[in-house]
């Protein structure tokens, strides 16, 4: 491959670098969305500022490096009495190869310099004069642009206080992944390189990771919501005169789990598969429900962390438990679990859902899945010692939710007709829906639940705990399909009201989700599967590339969150919205159940079909466009013709589809599904 030649651009020399990726041996040939190209990196530099005024890249190589990530420069600032100070300087002699930086303060020097290298950026910072030292501890602040894609950051470990020690991944989702390393010199920079291969890049010096790395460099990570800002804040040591710090930007690029068999896929899936790992910046005030600690998984970088949405991370994470060498996915999970477990129970055993809002029934019920996805993919048995009484505390809550003892959990809601009023919420996810007493989908994940938490109950050997949730599960399978199921249909329906009346709006979510769990047997499974495929193309769905939408039917205005949520309808029968958030919008996210259900079932050829559509969708980066918080603007959620009907922009719920690529094995099922196989 040839070298790419230096731009030119308006703000000083750009700097594009190709390099090779020596994790993955190159995407296949033929998978949807998938290039076999190397991966980039870009950057430029500004002579007026010192500083770096374009950083991006694309570690799938399908040319994103384009696209600036940085909403205003890279700079290095010097910290004294408390304070960050932005330190000037010069930019010396800048080549198509490297370039340096030079700041000059109270009779000290530190030089910058960028320089590329076989694998990717090298940073290092070096002191020079008697008094070097005096210059202080140094910043190195990215400020990236959430509007762009909401980049954060997956360290090797977080602290209490929210700082995180290095290793680090950068990841900006749909651009890429690279590993933030600090390493130790053995030779000085410069002198001549040689060139690799036929790619005409040039190898740096020979680099090896720092011994005491996670003691050199911690970071912080800090957003905006309302201005839509992410600061990741490197804190640098102080540096005597000759010592030199170095950090280098290595792209990352997942392998496919160990034991698929049909990789075809994965190349495809694996740009995306990060997008479901978004570690909140702090924001907002910590004193304030509306507001995130750092380093907590979340919609995204800068929105809010949700316990009914934990399980969907943690899942994600089950099947990626190292996401590169010393970093681990499951600690973030267990960081996340912690947090809601010490700070979001309330004294009855409820747990809130997301600000201060609570009555949510898969509140609950997500963190008892992400415990056992946890517990499962490490083997971490001291800390479930430590948390079984709390998990038992939050399990026993919706135990007492069966109010009528019939073996289902009742939401607080009634559900009943024009009965959800703000600042109301419902009892699931779905909280602009009227979901309420008898909710189909709340009770299939309740029963994953249990039978989670009865399966870590006998990994301690806790008999007792073990029968207790078993039998609460038992009961509430036995209870289900006879009490959801319309025989009008031919599947299952919404939720059933407090006043008797069935809300049915042709879900393939809501039925997806019961098949896959075992709720149905297989064969009135495969007959709701084939009714639901049938209703979609008799109202004229076919854009499989969005996914599926939640409801073939619109939503009436009584079964909607009142007076103006997202998505109100305005007429009774709800066709005025339809198509807009949870009005029958589509989320790729909640379309994984529905695939689910037909490899479950044996029909894998149904599921393909819609799966490889979605993949070369999000290939093109169809489902984010950034941080938007603005109704209708997001393509979180989207119309049946593809137009924007969501608010967040991006939902780290929606990458989750990309499991299905997993689950299409039975061996990844077996794995996921273990504790409801009895």
């Amino acid at each position: 491959m040839r070298a790419r030649l230096a731009l030119m651009t308006r703000h000083g020399l750009h700097f594009p670098v190709r390099f090779l990726v020596l994790l993955v041996a190159g995407a296949a040939m033929g998978a949807p969305g998938a290039r076999p190209s190397e991966p980039a990196v870009q950057f430029s530099t500004d002579a007026a500022s010192a500083s770096v005024s374009f950083l991006s890249w694309d570690s799938e190589g399908g040319g994103r490096e384009t696209r600036n990530l940085l909403r205003a420069p890279l700079e290095l600032r010097v910290c004294q009495t408390n304070q960050a100070t932005r330190l000037t300087g010069r930019r010396k002699s800048p080549s198509a190869r490297q370039t340096e930086l030079v700041f000059t303060r109270e009779g000290g020097e530190i030089t910058w310099t960028l320089r590329r290298a076989r694998r990717g950026l090298i940073m290092a910072f070096r002191a020079s004069g008697p008094e070097a030292k005096q210059l202080g501890a140094m910043e190195l602040a990215f400020p990236f642009d959430p509007r762009v894609t909401p980049t954060t950051v997956l360290p090797a470990r977080w602290e209490t206080n929210g700082e995180f020690h290095l290793p680090a991944i950068i990841s900006a989702p749909d651009f890429g992944q690279m590993l933030l390393s600090t390493l130790e010199p053995v030779a000085e920079v410069g002198g001549p390189g040689h060139s690799h291969g036929s790619s005409g890049v040039q190898s740096g010096r020979q680099i090896k990771p720092a011994a005491k790395e996670r003691t050199m460099v911690k970071g912080r990570l800090l957003g905006s919501r309302a201005k839509k800002e992410v600061d990741l804040i490197l804190a640098l040591p102080r540096l005597a005169e000759g010592q030199r710090l170095v950090l280098s930007l290595t792209p990352v690029r997942l392998p496919p789990p160990r034991g698929l068999k049909d990789r075809s896929l994965w190349p495809a899936a694996r740009r995306g598969w990060f997008g479901a790992l978004q570690s909140s910046a702090q924001w907002g005030d910590a004193g304030h429900p509306f507001s995130a600690p750092a380093g907590m998984l979340a919609n995204n970088v800068i929105s809010d962390p949700a316990s009914c949405s934990l399980w969907f991370y943690a899942d994600q994470a089950f099947f990626t438990p190292e996401l590169a060498p010393g970093i681990s996915a499951m600690s973030l999970v267990r960081r996340t679990l912690d947090w809601w477990l010490d700070e979001k129970v309330l004294p009855d055993g409820e747990m809130i859902c997301y600000w201060d809002k609570a009555h949510f029934l898969d509140a609950n019920a997500g963190p008892l899945i992400a415990a056992w996805d946890y517990v499962d993919a490490t083997g971490d048995l001291p800390w479930l010692r430590r948390r079984i009484a709390r998990l038992e505390f939050i399990a026993d809550y919706l135990a007492r939710r069966d109010v009528d003892g019939d073996g289902l959990v009742e939401a607080w809601q009634s559900g009943n007709a024009g009965t959800l009023r703000e600042p109301m919420r419902s009892c699931a996810w779905w909280d602009a829906l009227n979901c309420g007493h008898k909710d189909a989908y709340s009770n299939a994940l309740i029963y994953r639940a249990w039978r989670s938490l009865a399966d870590l109950e006998a990994r301690l050997g806790r008999e007792e705990g073990k029968l207790r949730f078993t039998q609460q599960a038992d009961r509430l399978k036995a209870a289900y399909a006879r009490t959801f199921f319309n025989p009008e249909t031919g599947w299952l329906m919404w939720w059933k009201s407090e006043d008797g009346a069935a809300h049915d709006y042709a879900s393939p979510v809501v039925n997806g989700l019961a098949i896959e769990y075992g709720l149905v047997d297989q064969a009135r499974g495969r007959a709701i599967l084939a009714r639901l495929r049938h209703k979609a193309a008799e109202v004229g769905f076919n854009r499989f590339d969005l996914g599926v939408p939640p409801m073939l039917v619109p939503v009436r205005r009584a079964d909607y969150l009142l007076p103006n949520a997202c998505g109100v309808p305005q007429r009774d029968d709800g066709t005025d919205t339809f198509g807009y958030y949870m009005n029958g919008g589509i989320t790729a996210g909640q379309v994984l159940h529905f695939l689910a259900a037909h490899y479950v079932v044996g029909e894998g050829a149904e599921a393909d079909r819609i799966l490889r559509a979605m993949l070369g969708r999000q290939a093109e980066g169809g489902f984010q466009n950034g941080a938007v918080n603005a109704y209708p603007h997001g393509i979180d959620w989207t119309t049946w013709d593809g137009k924007p009907a969501g608010y967040e922009g991006y939902l780290a719920d929606s990458f989750r589809f990309l499991q299905a690529v997993l689950l299409r094995e039975r061996s990844f099922r077996a794995r996921l599904y273990r504790p409801l196989e009895r």
